[in-house]
């Protein structure tokens, strides 16, 4: 069975027979490509079908081997075709026990023996086997039973910072553009584009929300242009640091060494990585006892099963009522701090005081741009990659490590790497 780039899955699902359809689908890279192409196979595997009830979706981190199996040979009395979708399976992820971070699991040797049984000859005929996953290890044993007896959907895109790199991750960001824009019929040209990537980084997620906010944005105008992106879009990229945080988020270690490795070899220095990785870390701390202390939940997946709209809905009014109390106490602290008024003019007295109120840090908020939710929804969902006590020991680890950088002659990018592999490793 062949192995297919995401961008041409259109073209295999709209050659396959009954005859030629395969039982078992691996999709496997980034996000936002990987959800695409799990709406398009599973919209062509249940046409005609009830979604509803055609479609079983389980989160892969934290079900069992033999649950999955058992929902996969079990028979539906509902609808005669059957799909089992497997979301985020800890197919080629290191370690082979149970137990993982917060609740999650990992597939041990036996695991892996078992699912290969599966798919090679303990699918029934009409249910298909669906899992995502975001990297590929083409070394294990699994991957070559996929590929003899499933398709896999390659949806891996280089995450480096090199120029062979970037021109990958910009041909994506053009396909996403061009695919959002054809539906819309709009138009945007390439110095509109090169300023809305420059805003953006390589954040697919963020890349095509902003494509969103930009059709509805321009009404009847078919044409976006910088003017309207200045109007709409909120700088999300941080430089090419930005990809090392977004993968120490998702407890990707092999992305992030990689990303480090490039980001130092173009120079940056390590005191400006580790200044990054405190501040990452101290949001993801500061989130993870906001949901502890005030939103007193202990589910370690709850913010995993909520979509968007139950997050905007149920949950963004607390954030933002959280944000406005701090804002007090940090008004009421600087007035505390602040001199004592000097006697005379009345108004001169008032002119001095003003300039005195100085902005709160954003990064005291849980929600410092509320009129743009989504990221802050996302850093929820990351922040359960994590328990409390991981990010208080990443923390002190830190903490030394600064100290270590500015006071013993330590090899830096060995510190920082060692840091990347501890708080990235399942369990703490």
């Amino acid at each position: 069975m062949p192995t297919i780039k995401y961008n041409r899955l259109g073209d295999y699902l709209g050659s396959l027979t009954p005859a030629t359809q395969p039982c078992f689908y691996l999709i496997c890279g980034e996000t936002f490509l990987v959800r695409e192409a799990f709406n398009t196979l599973t919209e062509f595997l249940l046409s005609g079908e009830s979604r509803e009830f055609g479609l079983d979706i389980v989160e892969g981190s934290t079900t069992s081997m033999g649950d999955i199996i058992e929902q996969t040979t079990t028979f539906s009395f509902l609808v005669p075709k059957k799909v089992i979708a497997v979301k985020n399976a800890p197919l080629f992820s290191s370690g082979g026990t149970a137990g993982g971070t917060a609740g999650e699991i990992s597939y041990s040797p036996t695991d892996m023996d078992l699912l290969a049984g599966l798919i090679e000859k303990g699918i029934p005929e009409n249910h298909v086997l669906v899992m995502t996953c975001s990297t590929l290890d083409r070394r294990k044993k699994v991957f070559k039973t996929i590929e003899s007896h499933g398709t896999i959907i390659d949806c891996v895109v280089s995450q480096g910072v090199r120029k062979a790199d970037m021109d990958e991750q910009r041909v994506v960001l053009q396909e996403i553009g061009r695919n959002l824009l054809a539906s819309s019929s709009k138009r945007m040209d390439s110095k509109a584009f090169n300023f809305l990537v420059e805003q953006t980084g390589f954040n697919p997620e963020h890349f095509a929300r902003n494509i969103e906010k930009l059709t509805a944005y321009t009404g009847a105008n078919p044409v976006i242009g910088i003017s309207d992106i200045k109007a709409v879009v909120i700088r999300d990229k941080k430089d090419p640091i930005f990809s090392l945080t977004n993968a120490i988020q998702e407890k990707d270690a092999a992305k992030a060494l990689g990303v480090l490795s490039a980001l130092l070899g173009d120079g940056f220095h390590p005191l400006q990585l580790l200044k990054s990785l405190e501040n990452q870390v101290r949001k993801l701390l500061m989130i993870k006892s906001f949901i502890v202390s005030s939103l007193k939940i202990e589910d370690p997946h709850y913010f995993k099963r909520m979509n968007y709209n139950g997050f905007t809905q149920g949950v963004m009014s607390t954030i933002l009522s959280y944000d406005e109390r701090v804002k007090k106490v940090m008004a009421e602290r600087d007035d505390f701090l602040a001199p004592p008024k000097p006697s005379g003019d009345k108004k001169g007295d008032k002119k001095k005081v003003k300039e005195k109120k100085k902005p709160i840090p954003a990064d005291l908020l849980l929600a410092p741009n509320p009129k743009s939710p989504y990221p802050v929804f996302l850093i929820f969902q990351h922040s359960e990659n994590f328990s409390l006590n991981e990010l208080k020991n990443a923390m002190i680890a830190l903490g030394d490590l600064d100290y270590q950088l500015k006071s013993a002659p330590i090899e830096a990018f060995i510190g920082i790497e060692n840091f990347i592999i501890t708080i990235c490793r399942k369990g703490e």
